[in-house]
């Protein structure tokens, strides 16, 4: 057995990408959970891919089908990281949200969105892996917000 404090901190030794993945909750009111794990999967078909842990409140809303979005977040965005990895009764307060292709609001400040629908749920230890056909996205200029050694980042210059 690993420690898992330890574990986790050998795995923060990478830098990660931060996320907003929106989504709709059971009554169909906008909400969202921040995650770090985004990556891309597949170019044709295109297919991108998170995992989340099983314990997350938002997990349970994920299935075949599903739509939400992967919001990337911009370095001017921590407080929204923070927000939306807090247990929140409205995740979603005080948020400019925009609509998109898949019913399901996108971030407006995010440097990228990618709307999907859930292409498959996999199981991962203690995350689920979602991955996520994309129907829609769009980016614009902005740099990444990046989570690193248990912090919040900005990307160093080269």
């Amino acid at each position: 057995m690993f420690d898992p404090t330890d574990l986790r901190n050998a795995f923060g030794c990478l830098p990660t990408g931060v996320t907003v993945v929106s989504m709709l909750d059971d009554t169909g009111t906008p909400t969202g959970v921040t995650v770090g794990s985004f990556t891309s999967l597949s170019l044709a078909p295109a297919l991108c891919l998170f995992s989340l842990g099983k314990a997350q409140a938002s997990a349970r809303l994920f299935e075949e089908g599903v739509p939400f979005v992967v919001n990337v977040l911009s370095t001017e965005s921590t407080d929204l990281a923070w927000q939306f990895a807090k247990p929140l009764e409205d995740k979603c307060e005080g948020v400019a949200l925009v609509e998109t292709l898949v019913q399901v609001p996108r971030l407006k400040d995010a440097i990228a969105y990618f709307a999907c629908h859930a292409h498959g749920i996999h199981d991962g230890g203690d995350h689920i892996i979602v991955v996520g056909e994309i129907l829609e996205y769009e980016h614009k200029e902005g740099d990444a917000l990046i989570f690193y050694r248990g912090q919040m980042q900005t990307p160093a210059p080269l």
